[in-house]
């Protein structure tokens, strides 16, 4: 008997659903699976059988199959469980669409395994239901061909990362998952200890100290794939739970990295998508908030940002006087936009969520004239002016803002991804990654009053920055890196503080005394007296890195069991209350005593 060699063989089945084609015709068969749906025509029913591999259709006959066998057959519902033996057969009515639609089953035992309630949605590729009913029964959503294919497709990046990682000599070393609470970064999610009354542990927000403290004892290469939890508020890319591919390694510097990450992300266009990248640019984190408005800049497109203070201030208009950056955009192919079509994108700069007061656009003709909504204020050659700094060829049409530097370039970058998404200038097959290097080291915090690390306190700075932490902390740039695929952070990393003093002058320009230093991180500067290498790494996002390659914005098809916007899992209905008995066990409720 012939079987898939990649198939092993049970008392249910000897073939998958999607196994079985005109090679097989003749043979005799046991499938297992889900009733897809069933058709009934009174001397003849067919059944289509579903598996996670694929469909295939059974049918009964009342010219070959018993009679009681087909009265069975009507009584199955929808995503019942059977198992059926029968005779692989050439089909009459032959389905191209279906990997197996040149034959069927004629069957000739069928069990039931179990039985289903109606499903409160459709399990097709097309379903009627909504995202909330879907969440809620993701068990039936996963038997769904999308959500499927998503996490098959996951699984098969993962198996890339480590087949990549591991012909390196990478080794996947664990890290613990109950550690200490540090107070940079995001929140924590903390655990209070049973055995140790009123004190916590804290879920990882990433293994960092631990990585570091493995190239201390001189793991040299690893990497882990590994579940990270941050307290914080969620969107469409953000769960509170997620996955990282975390990596470090020892006598490395940052080209080192960068070369080994580079060829990480080839290989998995290569293998994933078919996709050879020659390009991987680096640009630095200043080019790229000038040039595009955010540190992970969407390549795939132009829409290069103009700073047009030096031929836009010199007029009476006060809005541009007085601002301390007018920065433009030239939009490809946008002159033709009706007034009603300029009135939505002034409308949609307007929202809370952008924050813009007002709009100014450009028309460049195809005459090669201008009209702009501020013709009252300017003339032809000025016009000229901000489409030589903008970039603007005829038929394209400019769009300004204006305002405090950093607000306004979020604002520009936003509308310039809005406008390249009504545009359709954002392929989910194209890939443009690109290296964003040369961060700041700290940012400072007008609400605590105090400088924060930008990326993390382990961060090294650039070796010649070192002077500047005392006269100008924040011109201090730090030897961090990001990569960015098609507008997304996909990962980052940086190279590490690998000594003692300079961990300890990092902490104090963070603020920390020396006694909390000690307190939260004592273990790894005690570690760093131990002959602590050179060392750096990077971690990837994996839920994102696979959405990306999978052409979808949001990550939630690709996780298993997602949490939705509330932080929520309303299929287990989590988090929940605990009992106060359990509360009083972990000295989280005291138990006041009676009067």
């Amino acid at each position: 008997m012939y079987f898939c060699a990649k198939f092993i063989p049970s008392m249910y089945r000897t073939h998958t659903c999607g196994a079985l084609h005109k090679e097989h015709i003749g043979q005799t068969v046991t499938l297992s699976g889900w009733v897809q749906k069933s058709r009934d025509k009174g001397f003849m029913i067919w059944v289509d059988l579903r598996d996670r591999y694929g469909i295939t259709q059974l049918i009964f006959d009342e010219s070959r199959t018993a009679a009681a066998l087909i009265e069975q057959a009507r009584t199955l519902g929808r995503e019942w469980v059977i198992q059926v033996t029968g005779t692989v057969i050439e089909r009459e009515s032959k389905n191209a669409a279906m990997a197996t639609g040149d034959i069927e089953i004629a069957v000739e035992s069928l069990t039931i395994l179990n039985q289903s309630l109606v499903p409160p949605f459709t399990i097709e590729d097309e379903t009627d239901g909504g995202e909330d009913i879907r969440m809620k029964y993701r068990y039936l959503d996963i038997r769904r061909n999308p959500v499927k294919n998503s996490l098959l497709f996951r699984h098969k990046v993962a198996m890339e990362v480590r087949k990549y990682l591991s012909d390196l000599d990478f080794c996947e070393v664990e890290t613990p998952y109950l550690i200490k609470s540090t107070p940079e970064g995001a929140r924590d999610f903390v655990v209070p200890s049973r055995m140790n009354p009123g004190q916590f542990y804290a879920l990882p927000q990433s293994p960092q100290t631990f990585k570091q403290l493995l190239m201390v004892g001189g793991m040299d290469k690893y990497f882990q794939i590994v579940k990270c939890f941050r307290d914080e508020d969620l969107r469409a890319d953000r769960q509170p739970e997620f996955t990282q591919i975390d990596c470090e390694m020892a006598f490395v510097e940052q080209e080192d990295i960068l070369n080994v990450f580079e060829g990480l992300t080839r290989h998995l266009l290569k293998e994933i998508k078919g996709i050879e990248v020659d390009a991987f640019p680096r640009i630095t984190y200043d080019y790229a908030m000038k040039t595009y408005g955010n540190d992970k800049p969407d390549i795939r497109f132009g829409m290069e940002f103009g700073e047009l203070n030096a031929v836009a201030q010199h007029k009476d208009f006060g809005v541009f006087n007085t601002a301390e950056l007018v920065v433009g955009i030239a939009a490809p192919g946008c002159a033709s936009y009706t007034r009603k079509e300029i009135d939505s994108l002034i409308d949609w700069v307007k929202r809370p969520q952008i924050g813009a007061s007002g709009m100014v656009y450009v028309k460049c003709e195809a005459d090669g004239t201008f009209k702009s909504s501020v013709d009252k204020f300017y003339d032809q050659n000025d016009l000229s002016q901000w489409a030589k700094v903008t970039g603007a060829k005829a038929g394209d049409m400019i769009f300004v803002l204006s305002g405090p530097v950093d607000k306004t370039r979020t604002q520009l970058s936003a509308l310039r991804m809005e406008l390249a998404t009504r545009l359709g200038l954002r392929n989910p097959a194209e890939f443009a990654p690109l290296w964003v290097v040369d961060f700041p080291l700290l940012e400072f915090d007008e609400e605590s009053g105090r400088y924060h690390a930008m990326h993390h306190p382990f961060t090294s700075p650039k070796p010649e920055d070192m002077a500047l932490l005392e006269t100008n902390p924040k011109a201090v740039r730090a030897n961090a890196y990001d990569m960015v695929l098609n507008g997304n952070e996909i990962g980052g990393g940086s190279i590490r503080i690998h000594d003692k003093a300079t961990q300890q002058l990092m902490f104090k320009y963070l603020g920390f005394s020396e006694e909390e230093a000690r307190n939260q991180f004592g273990f790894l500067m005690d570690a760093f007296q131990f002959g602590a290498p050179p060392h750096g790494g990077l971690a990837f996002g994996l839920d994102r890195l696979v959405a990306i390659l999978g052409g979808q914005e949001t990550i939630r098809d690709f996780i298993a069991f997602p949490k939705n916007n509330s932080g929520r899992d309303v299929m287990i209905d989590a988090p929940a209350i605990i009992h106060d008995d359990q509360l009083k066990e972990l000295a989280l409720l005291v138990s006041l005593p009676a009067n």
